[in-house]
């Protein structure tokens, strides 16, 4: 009989579950959900659903994919029965709740980088990933070939720096859409145009996800609106000719920056 790994998932919102539609075709693995609310949606992908999440015991591989502000209670629950060999990766977008856990099972600090506004098991893309930067604390190969299976690039960070990385990419973006929306004026609102909607569309974020990036990394977003600030305070200050040639060079990197399909291909 052909060796199937086992990969667990708890939690089958937007990200578990593009996990699972992205693995559920794949015959090297047999997959095994732990949900409250999807079961009979996972049930679609996989024979092995359920909201008892010791279904996720004899997995070689767990994904947990829950609300950031549930991930380290669910990883405890984890570490009470899951065999010491066992990896398990979060997905979640702060890491400093993280970094000093210590687990009994093998631990993997992850987060792939890519998403949308959606939510929820039908929000789940089986492509959601392709092209997308997975980034990981630690390198391990049952982890970094699920990984490129899902159409991900594996990017190997130190996590000390995560949070900072990703609040001036993330979460100060998602923060200041939702205020360019609530400054807008209901009579600005009604000549808005694809600049407004563009700009603001992750205002449509879950209200939790929002929060949770916001209370855990409070400290990094401040600090990422300060130098917002101080790119604005500076452009204040130059002549015309030089705001000019700033907007020029702005322009011609950000054009670079991502391919026809909308992928990141960014060099330093």
């Amino acid at each position: 009989m052909e060796f199937k790994l086992k990969v667990g998932i708890s939690g089958l919102g937007l990200i578990g579950s593009s996990i699972l539609k992205g693995l559920a075709q794949n015959p090297k693995y047999e997959l095994y959900c732990h949900t409250n609310s999807s079961i009979e949606k996972a049930l679609n992908y996989s024979k092995n659903a359920s909201s008892d999440i010791k279904i996720l015991k004899d997995c070689d591989i767990v994904f947990v994919c829950c609300e950031l502000l549930k991930t380290v209670s669910v990883l405890d629950e984890l570490n009470s029965f899951l065999d010491k060999k066992t990896i398990v990766a979060d997905v979640a977008s702060v890491k400093s709740i993280l970094l000093n856990k210590k687990y009994n099972f093998d631990f993997i600090l992850s987060h792939p980088m890519a998403g949308t506004e959606k939510q929820g098991f039908d929000a789940g893309q089986k492509d959601l990933f392709n092209g997308a930067k997975w980034l990981v604390g630690k390198q391990n190969d049952i982890l970094e070939n699920i990984i490129k299976d899902l159409g991900a690039i594996s990017f190997k960070i130190d996590m000390n720096y995560h949070d900072f990385m990703c609040a001036q990419v993330s979460h100060m973006p998602m923060i200041l859409s939702f205020l360019l929306f609530d400054c807008a004026l209901d009579n600005s609102k009604l000549i808005a145009s694809s600049g407004f909607r563009d700009t603001t569309r992750l205002a449509m974020t879950n209200a939790p996800l929002a929060y949770g990036m916001l209370k855990n990394n409070e400290e990094n977003i401040k600090k990422a609106f300060d130098l917002l600030i101080d790119k604005f305070n500076c452009l204040k200050n130059i002549s015309d000719d030089e705001k000019i040639k700033l907007f020029e060079e702005i322009s011609k990197s950000r054009a670079k920056m991502y391919d026809k399909d909308g992928k990141n291909v960014f060099k330093i």
